[in-house]
C-alpha cells in the first residue's frame, strides 16, 4: 500500500490495564513504552489512586503513564492529574472534543475512536474523527464491543482511509499472533503508529493479570515486524 504517510517510524508500544507491580515490572524489562492504567471502577482492571500511585513509581524515566479515563467527572481527572502530573491522559468513552481539552487542561491526551466491528466498520467516518479531536496528541483505534475496551475482538483493519493525517494508537485484540499483520495494514496509513495490547498479554479468564511471556513475546513481534518493513 502507498501513502504520503508511509514513512519509517518505530512502531511504539502501550500495554494497558496493569494492576500488579510484577506485571509494571515485566512490560518495562520488555521495553514497552507506555503503560496504561484504567481509572474507570465498572471495569475489572481498574485501579484505585493510592494503587496507582505505587505502580507509576516503578517507572523509569520516557516510560510513559497513561491514565485511561471513560466519562470521567473534571474532580476525577484532577484528583489523577495531581497524583501523576507527567502522566498523558485516554479519554475511552463519549467526551466531546472540547471537554477533553478543559479536562487535560494542556496535558497529551489521546481519544479513543470505537469503530465497529466487521464490513459496518467501514461506516466510520475516521477523517471527520481525527479533524473533530485535532487537539488530541493521537487517536486511538478500538473496537466497538460491550463496555469500553479490553474485549479481545479486531475490527477490520482494511476499512481504514489510506491517508489518516494524525498519529494512530491501534488497539482492540492485538496479540503476539496478529500485531504484525496490524503493523503492515495500519502504518502505511498515518503519521505515527503505537500499538495498544491488554487481554492479548493476559492469563485466559484473568483480567488485569498480565502473562509475562505473553508481554515479551508482544514486544519481540512488534520489534520483527518493524525490521521485516525496514528491509
Amino acid at each position: 500500500m502507498s501513502s504520503t504517510f508511509n514513512r519509517q517510524f518505530r512502531t511504539r508500544i502501550k500495554v494497558c490495564g496493569l494492576t500488579r507491580a510484577q506485571d509494571v515490572d515485566a512490560a518495562v524489562n520488555a521495553g514497552v513504552d507506555a503503560i496504561g492504567f484504567v481509572l474507570y471502577e465498572p471495569s475489572p482492571r481498574s485501579v484505585s489512586i493510592k494503587k496507582l500511585t505505587e505502580l507509576v513509581k516503578q517507572l523509569p524515566p520516557l516510560v510513559t503513564p497513561i491514565l485511561l479515563f471513560v466519562n470521567p467527572s473534571f474532580e476525577q481527572v484532577r484528583r489523577a492529574c495531581n497524583e501523576i502530573a507527567h502522566a498523558t491522559l485516554q479519554f475511552h468513552g463519549d467526551e466531546t472534543a472540547s471537554q477533553c481539552t478543559e479536562m487535560s487542561d494542556g496535558r497529551p491526551f489521546w481519544k479513543a475512536a470505537r469503530i465497529p466491528l466487521g464490513i459496518a466498520g467501514a461506516g466510520f467516518n475516521l477523517l471527520k474523527y481525527v479533524e473533530d479531536y485535532s487537539s488530541a496528541q493521537a487517536v486511538l483505534l478500538d473496537s466497538l464491543v460491550e463496555g469500553y475496551g479490553g474485549g479481545g475482538k479486531a475490527f477490520n483493519w482494511s476499512t481504514l482511509p489510506p491517508n489518516v493525517n494524525a498519529n494512530l494508537v491501534l488497539s482492540g485484540g492485538l496479540n503476539a499472533l496478529n500485531v504484525a499483520e496490524g503493523i503492515l495494514e495500519v502504518r502505511p496509513r498515518c503519521k505515527s503508529l503505537t500499538v495498544d495490547v491488554s487481554s492479548g498479554v493476559e492469563f485466559p479468564d484473568q483480567k488485569g493479570i498480565k502473562d509475562t511471556r505473553e508481554i515479551f513475546k508482544f514486544v519481540a513481534a512488534v520489534k520483527s515486524a518493524d525490521q521485516n518493513i525496514s528491509n
